[in-house]
């Protein structure tokens, strides 16, 4: 990291975001994907995770490095990618079970920023709530693919890392409709924002339905209340 006094002064009141996608994919052994040589028989998939940009693009100018902190029963379960321009920071592995890995990023020596930690959970099996999210996991080969959107967020960055962040073609644009091998568009995010919409116009419909019962039920306690009050307060007969 180089030191604050070279980096200029902090750019005030501007946030500037790039998105990237974290993920894995694996891959079951079978005829068409073997098993290697030396690899224990209780392996079942070849699978890998990563670091990389939306439809591929790079992520070098503000990345440099990538801490893979894989299961301990893995050798040499911590693993550090440095950036090569144009390619995604990747580990290649093969394994039987799913777990954690935590994935610790590393900023350009000119951003002046501290290293983050985040996590991604390694999926070898399709999971979802429904069948059809289970399905839209496997993909035409047999992979299973567990990506997921993320935006890294830089506020107030100093001015030298400013100017690399936004000098030329770099930009924090994301494609505006899906192609094949990249889910995350604009089209996605409308299509996210539908669900949601519609999520919090049921929650809603439910809430009313609930208030309703809730209120003829009170409705209906009041109304037994005041017929046994009644009941009580009428003389007896002698």
């Amino acid at each position: 990291m180089a030191p604050p006094n070279q980096l200029g002064k902090r750019v005030k009141l501007t946030q500037v975001r790039r998105p990237f996608i974290v993920g894995s994919t694996a891959l079951p052994f079978s005829e068409t994907n073997p098993r290697p040589a030396g690899v224990p028989d209780n392996h079942t998939h070849s699978w890998q995770v990563f670091v990389k940009g939306v439809e591929d693009t790079d992520i070098t100018y503000w990345l440099r490095r990538v801490q893979f902190k894989l299961h301990e029963s893995i050798p040499n379960y911590v693993r550090m990618v440095d950036g090569e321009p144009g390619k995604p920071f990747i580990v290649n592995e093969t394994g039987w079970g799913e777990f954690d890995i935590a994935i610790k990023l590393y900023y350009v020596n000119d951003s002046g920023e501290k290293p983050q930690t985040l996590y991604h959970y390694l999926r070898l099996h399709p999971y979802g709530r429904t069948e059809e999210e289970k399905q839209a996991m496997i993909m035409e080969n047999g992979e299973i693919r567990s990506w997921s959107y993320e935006e890294q967020l830089f506020n107030e960055p100093f001015d030298v890392f400013y100017r690399i962040l936004t000098s030329g073609a770099r930009t924090a644009m994301i494609p505006n409709s899906n192609r094949p091998g990249q889910p995350f568009s604009r089209e996605t995010e409308a299509a996210e924002v539908k669900k949601l919409r519609d999520a919090q116009t049921t929650t809603e419909e439910w809430s009313q339905r609930i208030l309703q019962e809730l209120k003829g039920k009170e409705d209906l306690l009041a109304k037994l209340k005041a017929e046994n009050a009644a009941a009580a307060a009428a003389p007896k007969p002698s």
